[in-house]
């Protein structure tokens, strides 16, 4: 039988999709175009249109027609509570970065020794707050830590550390650190899981090599495991910082921004305007606060980006 007789035969049996290749393809669109369909729906298209809505003084409700040009972006960059609310997301973005990312590595290094017994007990320990949802952490962690009746007074009282209750949420004094401390914990599973996966993706050889030639176990993490570890490392930052800066359901769980805005956080701060404002929502208001924000995450992210670049990172990304 010639070619073209068997390339005929071929689309007989195959019908309008020829060949497996073709039909592969046609059933992954089948299965990926739900997906897309919401993503784009629920996704990309607000995004659009808060671009859209920060140049209208528009309030959620029918199409927006009151065209204010650049004023919503002037009005957020000369509000005093916005750059408190992004002084405070910077802060706790450098805060839970600074804590997590050596802390996990330390406990990473720890839990991939060969002689611990339990390590999965141990992994699972750490993961759980992970994927525990994070509001409902945050209504937890306000009962913890009450000014009565609080787990934490309670602790401390009987302990002889307190003489009397500390409203711990609601002084200004201690709240932010407060939100900080539960922040770390809440996501230091997953830089956890991140350090292991880079860790014991390390080859072996080169510690055998290094143990036959005498070298001690901190020559073997000073000059093998930390340099391999910083590509990986730097990738690990740019995912804390650029989740730290979006902390919207714990604190708005947690204290609202209170007291006196001291946990104000920029996510909360657009959501006060955009759904419960004082005289009425400013969706377009707060469409122009969260487009700066977006720059300015998107900047930040960038930068950490060339980090990844220079390190080498860019290549370990695909682990994670």
């Amino acid at each position: 039988m010639s070619i073209a007789n068997r390339v005929l035969v071929a689309k007989k049996r195959t019908g309008p999709l020829v060949g497996f290749r073709t039909r592969q393809q046609f059933w992954c669109l089948a299965f990926i175009a739900p997906q897309l369909a919401l993503f784009l729906l629920f996704t990309a298209y607000p995004i659009v249109m808060s671009y859209v809505y920060a140049f209208f003084d528009w309030d959620g409700y029918g199409p927006p027609h009151d065209y204010v040009g650049f004023d919503n972006f002037i009005e957020t960059l000369t509000d005093p509570i916005f750059w408190n609310a992004f002084r405070n997301s910077l802060l706790f973005m450098a805060y839970v970065v600074a804590v997590q990312v050596p802390l996990a590595l330390l406990l990473a290094l720890l839990l991939n020794a060969e002689r611990l017994r339990g390590k999965i007990i141990y992994r699972t320990i750490y993961f759980l707050p992970v994927v525990t949802t994070t509001a409902v952490v945050g209504l937890v962690m306000r009962f913890i830590f009450g000014a009565y009746k609080g787990v934490v007074n309670e602790l401390l009282i009987k302990l002889g550390l307190l003489s009397a209750p500390v409203d711990w949420l609601g002084s200004i004094d201690t709240a932010f650190l407060v939100v900080v401390l539960v922040g770390i914990w809440k996501t230091f599973g997953m830089k956890l899981v991140y350090w292991l996966a880079g860790i014991q993706s390390l080859p072996k050889e080169l510690y055998e090599s290094a143990r036959i030639d005498g070298a001690s176990a901190p020559q073997l993490l000073r000059y093998i495991t930390i340099p391999l570890l910083l590509p990986i490392g730097s990738v690990i930052l740019l995912m804390s910082a650029v989740n730290a800066l979006h902390v919207f359901d714990l604190v708005k769980a947690m204290t609202d921004g209170g007291p006196a805005f001291k946990t104000d956080m920029v996510d909360v701060y657009i959501y006060r305007y955009a759904f419960s404002g004082n005289g009425g929502a400013r969706v377009g208001f707060a469409s122009a606060a969260g487009v700066a924000y977006g720059i300015v995450v998107m900047i930040i992210s960038l930068a950490l980006g060339l980090l990844v670049r220079w390190s080498g990172g860019r290549r370990n990304a695909e682990r994670f």
